[in-house]
């Protein structure tokens, strides 16, 4: 087969009912050929396979995400089935099913568009006559996103600032300078809780970024590969003074500690002290994940500072700057994450309501 298009323009003269006579027996023709043009798909697993060897726009971390849940799901009963078997009810049973067996919800949600998005390519590919999990949701919302407390969040920020301030009076020793370095990296991560940015955004980041106070987020890490941020957008942030001070002073102490003659590379997150290598996204929490443990926090994560920022802006009824600062596509992405935030108005409401309900009643 040529795997070119085969397209077939058709007139017919009369009125919509004659037209539908003239479409059912061309409808059946285009099957018919389309059936000896690919081999029917036997069972939803086969299914998987073959939309998985297709080519797609995908970023590096989603395609990882997509192979694992098809390795884990062309395992189940629920795969063996005809791809136009796999109706709601049978899928959710499979997610019932998944539950008792102790899967994460995170996991079920990551089979569920992993079964949708399959299915509703093979149906734009005609290889299914219908999407069969078309309308259907997933599985019920996780609890409301966890941010940290602005005291924490102080808290681990003059921590930061002090773990500097002990490893530069260390003596100096290739172990200790890379311990500061490390303390000075750390420290940037002040970063996550003034923008909002995602942690492979913020490993991607770049000295050139930063235009005075704005900061040019058009980057970001998808399995430890540089690509377009998480939507494929760019977008503009402004710091806080305190966080541009810091990105400058520790830029210019880096550079003052290589030789006159050598530049500093452009990675803001490094491995090495002249920054030109960047730092992988996974050691980027690793640090920050060791940092927290040494200061009494162990259950916070570089990741909940992103949802500080959304928090605090959407409950003083910032709702579009936080879109903005967490570069979702649509606000209503970010309504629907943390509406538990938005602020209440309805205080006259309930005034109202508790005079109505008292008995007897408030006299005029």
């Amino acid at each position: 087969m040529s795997g070119r298009a085969v397209q077939r323009s058709t007139t017919v003269r009369g009125d919509l009912a004659e037209a539908e006579r003239a479409r059912a027996p061309l409808a059946a023709h285009a099957s018919q050929v389309r059936a000896q043009r690919q081999p029917p798909l036997r069972t939803v697993a086969e299914l998987l396979e073959v939309w998985l060897a297709a080519e797609h726009d995908w970023k590096p971390a989603t395609w990882q995400n997509y192979r694992l849940a098809v390795r884990r799901l062309t395992a189940d009963p629920v795969c063996r089935r005809l791809p136009d078997r796999l109706s709601p009810p049978v899928l959710r049973s499979a997610m019932r099913a998944w539950q008792q067996q102790g899967v994460p919800l995170s996991t079920i949600a990551l089979h569920v568009r992993t079964l949708k998005a399959a299915l509703g390519w093979a149906f734009d590919e005609r290889l299914i006559a219908s999407p069969p999990l078309q309308g259907m949701l997933g599985p019920s919302p996780c609890a409301p996103r966890r941010d940290v407390p602005l005291e924490v969040v102080r808290e681990l920020l003059t921590a930061a600032a002090r773990d500097v301030v002990h490893a530069a009076a260390r003596p100096v020793s290739v172990h200790h300078d890379r311990q500061l370095h490390t303390a000075e990296q750390v420290q940037l991560l002040r970063l996550a809780a003034d923008t909002g940015a995602r942690r492979g955004e913020l490993d991607a980041l770049q000295a050139g970024d930063l235009h005075g106070r704005v900061l040019h987020i058009d980057r970001g890490v998808s399995a430890e590969v540089v690509t377009t941020t998480k939507t494929g957008r760019s977008r503009r942030i402004t710091l806080g003074a305190d966080t541009v001070q810091l990105w400058h002073r520790t830029h210019g102490t880096w550079q003052d500690r290589l030789p006159a003659d050598q530049p500093l590379g452009p990675w803001l997150f490094s491995p090495r002290p002249d920054h030109q290598q960047r730092l992988l996204s996974g050691t980027l929490g690793h640090w920050f994940t060791a940092f927290v443990r040494r200061h009494d926090h162990p259950d916070v994560c570089l990741h909940r500072l992103r949802h500080t920022v959304a928090t605090v802006l959407v409950a003083d009824g910032k709702l579009l700057q936080a879109q903005q600062r967490l570069g979702h596509a649509e606000a209503s992405t970010t309504l629907r994450q943390y509406c538990h935030a938005l602020p209440l108005h309805d205080q006259d409401v309930a005034d109202q309501l508790n005079a109505l309900l008292q008995h007897p009643p408030p006299p005029e």
